[in-house]
């Protein structure tokens, strides 16, 4: 699997107080940040997940490349919702983060949560996603919430300009009933659906959740979320086990009567008769019976 260095940016600016995700806009980002570092790390156990956020005054490092899960959501309960988000910096930051992985042969890769307007200007953005490919660093943005028509337009350029070889994404996920996280098993991002390129992966909706799931076992791709297809795979062969004992003890039940039976007579038969000869079933009566009529018929005569 792809070794991967990968910087999660997250939206805690004023925005993401909003309950149009549920149960919150930043509560919906904590599961979905949980899921992403599972899927990664799963994937590849030398791959490593850092976490910052690009709300407030200024973006902030919570934590730098980690393996360990618990550092994550350390850094995700720390964080304060205020301010406004800093797209374009937050970015220049997570790069910053990543030039200083240990693991050189790690590949690079930013992805950023955006619930919020953009104020950068076309311009910038073009020249700031034409750096970071030029860097090798892919970007894969999940834009969720009330954008606005300048909003997406404006991220769909950021991603066509930042396209590399290992593939970046934008994701634009709908309201609706679903998780923030159960939508995003189906983009690109996360694998359900390596043939939306770009911005192609605008569709990630609540009513197209099971679009890129069911050419996989249980409908999960092992490579993207590891850990959940073990889990569904273990929970069917245990099932799968449970039955066939209970078939198994079932057919024993329903024989042990007979089993028993067989075995008490046999004890109760002796091996060796009275006269010490082997007892059978009835060829040693038979055979006593011939003598006893051999010796009457000498007392006659």
């Amino acid at each position: 699997m792809v070794l991967e260095a990968t910087m999660i940016v997250v939206d805690n600016s004023e925005s993401s107080r909003n309950g149009d995700y549920l149960p919150s806009r930043w509560e919906a980002q904590v599961d979905a940040t949980n899921l992403i570092f599972s899927a990664k790390t799963g994937a590849n156990p030398e791959s490593s997940v850092g976490l910052m956020s690009m709300g407030g005054n200024t973006p902030e490092i919570l934590t730098t490349l980690t393996t360990d899960i618990g550092k994550i959501l350390d850094g995700l309960h720390r964080t304060k919702i205020k301010g406004s988000s800093h797209f374009s910096t937050g970015i220049n930051v997570a790069a910053l983060a990543l030039k200083h992985r240990q693991n050189k042969s790690q590949k690079q890769r930013i992805i950023v949560f955006t619930c919020s307007p953009l104020e950068d200007d076309e311009k910038s953005l073009v020249k700031l996603a034409k750096r970071m490919k030029k860097t090798g660093i892919s970007i894969d943005i999940i834009a969720f919430g009330e954008l606005g028509e300048g909003t997406i337009k404006k991220l769909e350029m950021f991603s066509e300009n930042c396209q590399s070889a290992e593939g970046s994404y934008l994701a634009v996920v709908q309201p609706s009933s679903n998780l923030l996280s159960d939508s995003l098993i189906t983009t690109p991002i996360l694998g359900g659906d390596s043939n939306s390129g770009g911005a192609g992966a605008g569709g990630a909706s609540g009513e197209g959740g099971d679009a890129g799931g069911n050419q996989f076992e249980f409908g999960v791709d092992p490579s993207v979320d590891p850990e959940l297809a073990l889990a569904l795979r273990m929970s069917y062969e245990e099932e799968k086990a449970r039955q066939e004992k209970d078939k198994k003890a079932k057919e024993v039940a329903e024989g042990k009567p007979e089993l028993e039976q067989i075995a008490e007579s046999d004890e109760k038969q002796p091996l060796l008769d009275e006269e010490g000869q082997p007892s059978g079933s009835g060829s040693g009566s038979k055979d006593k019976k011939d003598k006893d009529g051999d010796l009457d018929k000498m007392d006659m005569a």
